[in-house]
């Protein structure tokens, strides 16, 4: 399920990059007692009494000035609006209510979007009092915070989570595998769903930026199985993007892409081979945990001789050292070559991701393993493995029983994933590696 969106708008310096530094738990946006201070969007993910959320921090909105800067910051807040889930306005409770709070409110009521008036710099109860004037701005309720202090917090974020689905529903899927398409912008990643689907249910355009968001489509294939497939925005460097653009925030509609999805397609131009926003894609994807495919689009556009292909994989296989365990498919959504390939490796990659190992026969590899290679000592002192088990599929998770979790190199845990692979398969997945130290108990 998809994380709802939610931006923090008001005029600057009324407190937003102070909230969200707070609610992310780590210092992101940049706070000064300067308006203007945070000119573009920043996002964190969040978490409340099992609700997930993504919350998007913006420049103030000056809504008089003509500086070049504030005019931008006021554009990103604008895309903010108009793309988010719920609003989160903040007012300074301190200042008062002014002007500019109120034509920001006015823009706030025609963007149709549910609005939670925030006053903040309420930094005791005996200022509570402060936010009845509020009123006057007829957004709702207001509800007097701290981000200072977090006065007011839990009864903010439990009226916020009113604006959210129930976080025990299950997204829909009825056995359905979902594939995200991913990539930078200009790859062929639309036409590519169109191919797939034999159909063009997705619009296709060679200007780059032009899928805004996220599209799922549901559809079976000639095998049966069900497939959801969700097109989307192309993931471009941050300096690429113009302030006036909606990618930015295609991005994060993106991101939560590959969040919901089974299996991930990293589409890339053949053409232009791997960048480093191709790099960036992946490590995501892998950093997730998502069970993956790198597609290699516009293969009809290259000039081959018989050595080309195993060349191209080389060159992947050098750039994207974190990902070999995902299979390399060379297709053209254009003349639709090997394009039916996509499914059968998808399929396949989330079966493997999804398979269960017996903890006898994981032990008996993790035994012939050791004996074949003895792990390494530290200053004397030598790791030992007692056992493992798998605690979790998609991606496999095993735990691993040891004396001291300091003891495990990477290379050796490099080493047993290679053995586990070799004995499973486990192709096209990603594994995840848990150590735990054995207490006197489990002896």
């Amino acid at each position: 399920m998809a994380k709802p969106l939610v931006a923090i708008v008001g005029r600057p310096n009324v407190g937003k990059s102070t909230f969200f530094n707070q609610m992310a738990g780590r210092r992101i946006a940049i706070v000064e007692d300067t308006p203007g201070v945070t000119r573009d969007r920043v996002y964190a993910d969040c978490e409340w009494q099992n609700y997930k959320f993504t919350l998007i921090d913006t420049g103030g909105i000056d809504p008089l000035s003509d500086d070049p800067l504030l005019s931008q910051m006021r554009r990103q807040a604008e895309i903010a609006i108009e793309t988010c889930d719920v609003i989160l306005f903040f007012v300074d409770g301190k200042t008062g209510l002014t002007a500019d709070d109120q034509s920001v409110a006015d823009m706030l009521r025609r963007s149709g979007k549910p609005v939670m008036l925030v006053v903040n710099k309420v930094d005791n109860v005996r200022m509570m009092d402060n936010i009845y004037e509020f009123y006057n701005l007829g957004i709702g309720d207001p509800i007097g915070v701290s981000s200072i202090n977090l006065l007011n917090f839990g009864d903010l974020l439990e009226e916020l989570c009113k604006f959210f689905p129930d976080p025990d529903a299950q997204e829909e899927t009825d056995g359905a595998i979902r594939i995200a398409v991913a990539g930078k912008p200009n790859v062929g990643k639309s036409s590519l769903v169109n191919r797939l689907l034999g159909e063009d249910r997705v619009m296709v355009s060679n200007i780059a930026g032009t899928t805004r968001d996220a599209i799922d489509t549901r559809f079976t294939a000639p095998d049966g199985q069900d497939y959801v497939l969700i097109d989307t925005a192309g993931i471009r460097r941050k300096r690429a993007i113009e302030y006036q653009s909606l990618e930015r925030f295609s991005i994060v509609r993106a991101l939560a892409a590959i969040d919901r999805s089974d299996v991930s397609l990293l589409v890339i131009d053949a053409t232009q081979g791997v960048t480093e926003q191709d790099s960036k894609i992946a490590g995501y994807i892998d950093e997730q945990g998502k069970a993956a495919i790198i597609v290699i689009n516009k293969w009809d556009a290259i000039e081959k001789d018989t050595g080309t292909m195993n060349e191209f994989v080389r060159k992947v296989r050098e750039e994207l050292k974190f990902m070999q365990y995902a299979p390399v498919l060379f297709v053209s959504a254009l003349t639709g070559q090997r394009v039916t390939k996509i499914l059968e490796a998808a399929r396949a990659a989330y079966e493997q991701a999804s398979r269960r190992i017996t903890t006898g026969l994981l032990n008996d590899i993790l035994t012939d393993a050791q004996a074949a290679l003895q792990p390494p000592a530290t200053s004397g002192r030598r790791l030992k493995i007692f056992y493992a088990t798998q605690q979790a599929t998609n991606p496999p998770t095993f735990v691993f029983f040891v004396n001291d979790q300091t003891l495990m190199h990477f290379s050796y845990e490099r080493y047993l994933e290679k053995q586990f692979r070799k004995a499973f398969g486990f192709e096209g997945t990603p594994l995840k590696f848990i150590l735990r130290e054995r207490t006197k108990n489990e002896d």
